[in-house]
């Protein structure tokens, strides 16, 4: 069995801000080609941001060279102070309603098969900035259909209301990611709580059965496997569907230390477990991210769920 910390040596993980040196399995690709070199045009000249640039996804090279991005709305400001975070913090713009139709000519000119949006948390809004998500949703809907669509959203509080606004637009797939063990919230994400994470999911499978849930996990930040393995059979008593497991990469010296690297054998198992106890598809690796793979997701589970729920 993979070794566990125990949680004194977590505590002492989580305060050791000695670097530890990345393992041989973490291979991240630069960004380069003709692809890559396109689409950043294409970012710059809608004036689009996208979550793979402001956050260093480590995939960024992969999946632009293949031409899928992850876009960024609400602006690229968060009023919300993650230590894993790389997203600039502070006092955001006011809502830029014409960002659904530049994004929505994106994805058309990307002539994309999937698409996947998330943004920033608007603490500021009582909405949230949940009618942007709609609005994106119906637009892209209305000029590039066919186009299956990933929304990656803030809890919003717990809001039901502002959720139903995103749910109304129906989104094939619905995605908020919990990020880490309830034990270290408050250090990983202070403003953040796990009781609006479990209201976001739980209802958004209430308001609608036949959009698929999707949520993510990073470890490496001090958690214990076993404490992994308590939040994911949470999310399955939520109705998620579709899990991913990455590992916390630190951004720069200012964000939370890593505490120690995952294993491949450890992603394995955790893979094997999440699909053990009901998760229809699992994504677990070292370099995973919320939109890793998504397109394959929405592609595989869509026609099971057409079975079950019908194309109404």
């Amino acid at each position: 069995m993979p070794h566990t910390p125990t949680r004194d040596r977590v505590s002492s993980e989580v305060n050791n801000t000695t670097p530890l040196r990345r393992p041989d399995w973490i291979k991240v690709r630069a960004p380069s080609g003709e692809t890559y070199e396109w689409l950043q045009d294409l970012m710059r000249s809608k004036e689009l941001h996208t979550v793979c640039e402001e956050a260093m996804c480590p995939n960024l090279g992969e999946c632009w060279g293949s031409g899928t991005a992850t876009f960024l709305m609400l602006g690229d400001v968060c009023t919300r102070t993650c230590g894993f975070c790389d997203i600039k913090r502070g006092q955001p713009s006011p809502l830029d309603w014409l960002e659904p139709e530049r994004i929505a000519q994106a994805v058309k000119a990307m002539d994309l098969k999937h698409a996947v949006i998330t943004s920033v948390n608007r603490d500021d809004r009582i909405d949230g900035g949940a009618p942007i998500f709609s609005m994106v949703i119906r637009r892209i809907r209305e000029i590039h259909p066919g186009c299956s669509i990933e929304v990656l959203i803030p809890d919003f509080k717990g809001s039901l209301e502002a959720l139903r606004i995103v749910m109304d637009a129906r989104p094939e797939i619905l995605n908020h990611n919990v990020e880490t063990v309830p034990r270290l919230f408050k250090k990983v994400q202070p403003q953040d709580r796990y009781e609006w994470a479990a209201a976001t999911l739980s209802h958004a499978k209430q308001l609608d059965p036949a959009v698929l849930t999707k949520s993510g996990i990073m470890v490496g930040l001090g958690e214990t496997i076993e404490e992994v393995k308590e939040v994911m059979h949470d999310q399955r008593s939520w109705g998620v569907d579709i899990l991913t497991l990455g590992q916390y990469l630190q951004p720069s010296k200012k964000h939370l230390p890593i505490s120690r690297y995952y294993t491949m054998e450890e992603f394995a198992e955790l893979r094997e477990f999440g699909l053990e106890i009901g998760f229809k598809w699992v994504e677990s690796g070292p370099l995973v991210r919320s939109s890793y793979h998504a397109a394959e997701q929405v592609r595989a589970l869509s026609i099971v769920h057409r079975q079950l729920y019908g194309d109404n």
